[in-house]
């Protein structure tokens, strides 16, 4: 009871200091969060601030338990499945409290989502209400939740609700940029035989010329070709559609639209700053975007997410506009890219599906 009073009394103590945004750094699987030790806390009085056990805190920190902590030491406090969620998910005694990431230069929403457990891109938007495509450096966004105790707990004040996470019909991601349009559904692949319910014939399945489809101002990013196995099915598009399962390229015959979508924007872009020039690889990724109605994406390490880039095939000298989604993957298969292109970009250059010599111009 005597400890239990004390707790009730320091308890403002405690969240005074604590009244800041908590936010998360380090890598998976090894997150943490700092805590700048007060006037008399311990590992034990951090471990229920935090809901984690001391004999956790104290050797993540390469300390002893029985040591102590000093006034102003900063602690590293886990987090682990025990404290920390990114489902909403709190027992009856718990309440969850935002752990915010702070956004760095040129970091974009799939990169973010990438780096902390590959959290849906949607679920991020939907959390932190976000309703474009790109994020601005340094602001803080929502990347899971602090599971704490009520009654232990200062943090607990600082407790807010989890906004509701909606999926849309057949996983097709909603966003104020969708259209319906018609689109060919083609491919290059023998397609099944079924039975017509008719006349319980076998006929070779055509493709629908005038079928309906979302298309979400987003590309879906597949590996390159050559590590892609053959498609059994057309999957929807979703921002939670692994890489695996997603559907082979399609053969489609490219339309010419005199650059794109984005032309006037990076005419604008030009003339409000000056211009960079670059030179060098380019490979392609899948996306069901830009075929009807000409939105090029692409993905590059210099150019800010948000930044429209004419892009030159040196070997045609065809050109195309295309906005920059995020950062191109970290990964072998990108080594000497300057960039990666959506398909139907690709196709109005004539690249094809195979890298090749291109220059890039934007606005700095």
């Amino acid at each position: 009871m005597k400890r239990l009073l004390i707790l009730i009394i320091c308890l403002p103590l405690f969240a005074t200091a604590q009244n800041k945004p908590l936010v998360i750094e380090g890598v998976a699987p090894g997150f943490y969060m700092t805590h700048t030790v007060a006037p008399k806390e311990t590992f034990y009085s951090i471990g229920r601030m935090y809901n984690i056990s001391p004999k956790e805190i104290a050797p993540f920190n390469n300390m002893q338990l029985d040591k102590g902590l000093n006034r102003d030491q900063v602690v590293k406090v886990p987090l682990t499945a025990a404290n920390f969620v990114q489902e909403n998910n709190a027992a009856t005694d718990e309440v969850l409290v935002p752990v915010y990431h702070t956004v760095k230069d040129k970091e974009g929403l799939l990169k973010i989502s990438s780096s902390f457990n590959k959290i849906p891109v949607e679920k991020l938007k939907q959390w932190n209400n976000i309703k474009g495509e790109s994020v601005n450096s340094g602001a803080k966004l929502i990347v899971g939740y602090l599971k704490v105790k009520k009654e232990l707990s200062p943090l607990a004040s600082m407790a807010k609700p989890v906004p509701a996470v909606t999926s849309s019909k057949d996983n097709v991601v909603k966003t104020p940029s969708v259209k319906e349009t018609t689109k060919p559904v083609v491919s290059n692949e023998t397609l099944p035989v079924v039975k017509n319910p008719a006349n319980e014939k076998a006929q070779e399945v055509k493709p629908k010329e005038t079928e309906t489809v979302k298309v979400v101002e987003k590309p879906v990013i597949d590996k390159p070709v050559a590590e892609q196995k053959p498609a059994k099915k057309d999957l929807p598009v979703s921002e939670n559609t692994s890489e695996a399962a997603r559907p082979a390229a399609t053969t489609r015959t490219a339309k010419n639209f005199n650059g794109g979508y984005f032309k006037n924007d990076f005419d604008k872009q030009s003339r409000s700053g000056s211009t960079k020039n670059e030179f060098g690889a380019a490979a392609i990724f899948k996306s069901t975007s830009g075929w009807e109605d000409g939105k090029y994406y692409c993905l590059h390490n210099t150019a800010t997410p948000g930044t429209i880039i004419k892009v030159t095939n040196t070997a045609t000298g065809k050109s195309i506009y295309a906005k920059v989604l995020d950062l191109i993957p970290d990964i072998s298969q990108n080594n000497g890219l300057l960039l990666r292109l959506s398909n139907a970009a690709a196709g109005e250059l004539g690249a094809g599906e195979t890298r090749f010599d291109c220059t890039v111009s934007y606005s700095k």
